[in-house]
């Protein structure tokens, strides 16, 4: 086969990675890549914002199946362009990534479906927005309604704040047309958690649990950053609580966006808070996470390429998916000053000592080969530095054994990933 990945991140370079270990992977390519990627595959230099050229180079290349990384392409149909020439494509048409494109229209459709969710309203005007704030008071969740590099969130514990939110949105326009439409919603109490499903568009296969941590600073300190590391298994979320999600959320969501119009094929990525009264939905997201991807793939145990395959085609009734036994933890470093201003060009050091390692595995974010073929920072996230173990301690004290080998000018990270999670693997769904 020949197989095309769309993005340049760490979940991309964990998507390229796993395929590359398929015997039925012939060439593959991944475009824009960085230097990591580009060890394992061909990157050519395609824009992923115009659906027409990389369906042309789909095209011409006769690529069989194409894996679509992050959530943009995929809200500016990508998947629709690929699919019209007869192609395979992993990810939603541009129909069903609405679910993570519009908040708006996440939110009514969960409405229209019963799916278990906040309360909320929708508001156009900046004036009427302030006018039910002040009426309601706070605490308050407003969001931008359009995709705004996962900075259109705002958690306002105060009135004062959520003011701030609005005029900043839809006033200031601080994310031009995605805070046009705003939603208000009421902020929900509980745990978070993230749940990931492979969907062939009736069908549903739930991949392994996982936390990640979205803090820029230890001990969820800092503004809100891409994410800063990961754990898996997610030993909250049990046998019991994935069949709830399952039956209530994942289920619901997929025969809904079926029945209007739009069959969903690809990964389905709900984010959940679990209230005391059961889990209702934060917002849905229409691609794998980053960084969650860097520790459910090192876990997975059989072929990633069926998997895919058989979902773009529709069809995963035949498909087994085997899990390892052993724990992944993932700690992203970062560029200093990330994810404000940084920094790039850094000389990362020692890249090598990890070059063979089974139980480690450096996921290149935001990196580019130097001139003298050196590897340097490129971006805010530069490296996921993901390790394998017997359990959740045993692969965080690895991880950071590797972290504490590693080293460019300026280089952050947190040092609690994984912290204090029980130390041994539970019966959790994957098994």
């Amino acid at each position: 086969m020949k197989i095309l990945v769309i993005g340049g991140g760490g979940r991309e370079h964990a998507l390229a990675w796993k395929i590359r270990q398929s015997r039925s992977v012939e060439e593959l390519f991944c475009s824009p890549g960085n230097a990591g990627i580009a060890e394992i595959a061909d990157c050519p230099p395609l824009a992923s914002s115009d659906p027409e050229a990389v369906a042309a180079f789909v095209a011409r290349q006769g690529i069989d199946l194409t894996v679509i990384g992050p959530e943009l392409p995929l809200v500016q149909g990508i998947a629709d362009k690929i699919q019209a020439i007869g192609r395979a494509v992993f990810g939603p048409i541009a129909g069903a990534a609405q679910l993570e494109g519009s908040k708006v229209f996440s939110k009514q459709f969960m409405t229209r479906h019963g799916i278990p969710t906040g309360k909320y309203e929708v508001f156009e005007d900046a004036d009427a927005a302030l006018a039910y704030v002040q009426d309601h008071g706070a605490p308050l969740v407003v969001k931008a309604d359009g995709l705004a590099a996962g900075k259109g969130v705002f958690m306002c514990e105060t009135t004062d704040q959520a003011r701030d939110a609005i005029q900043k949105l839809m006033v200031h326009k601080a994310f031009g047309g995605a805070g046009k439409r705003i939603v208000v919603e009421e902020l929900l109490v509980g745990r978070e958690a993230s749940f990931f499903a492979i969907t062939d568009g009736s069908r549903v296969i739930p991949l392994v649990t996982c936390q990640d941590y979205k803090r820029a600073h230890d001990y969820s300190k800092g503004p809100n950053t891409g994410g800063m590391g990961s754990y898996s298994p997610a030993l909250h979320i049990d046998r019991e609580l994935t069949a709830t999600v399952l039956e209530d959320i994942v289920g619901p969501t997929i025969r809904g966006i079926a029945t209007e119009g739009y069959p969903y094929r690809g990964v389905l990525y709900v984010g959940l808070m679990l209230t005391e009264d059961g889990p209702k939905v934060l917002e849905y997201n229409c691609r794998f996470g980053d960084p969650e991807t860097q520790v459910i793939l090192p876990r997975l145990k059989s072929d990633l390429v069926p998997l895919l395959s058989a979902a773009a085609h529709g069809d995963l009734s035949s498909v087994r998916v085997e899990w390892r036994r052993e724990a992944a933890v993932c700690v992203t470093l970062a560029s200093h000053g990330y994810p404000g201003h940084y920094q790039k060009g850094k000389k990362i050091a020692d890249l090598e000592l990890y070059a063979n390692r089974s139980d480690i595995v450096l996921f290149h974010a935001g990196t580019r080969t130097g001139p003298g073929g050196d590897v340097r920072t490129a971006g805010g996230r530069v490296l996921g530095v993901t390790a394998l173990g017997k359990s959740i301690a045993d692969a965080r004290s690895r991880a950071y054994d590797a972290v504490a080998n590693l080293s460019f000018q300026g280089m952050q990270f947190r040092h609690d990933i994984a912290e204090g999670v029980d130390e041994t693997v539970g019966k959790t769904v994957e098994e």
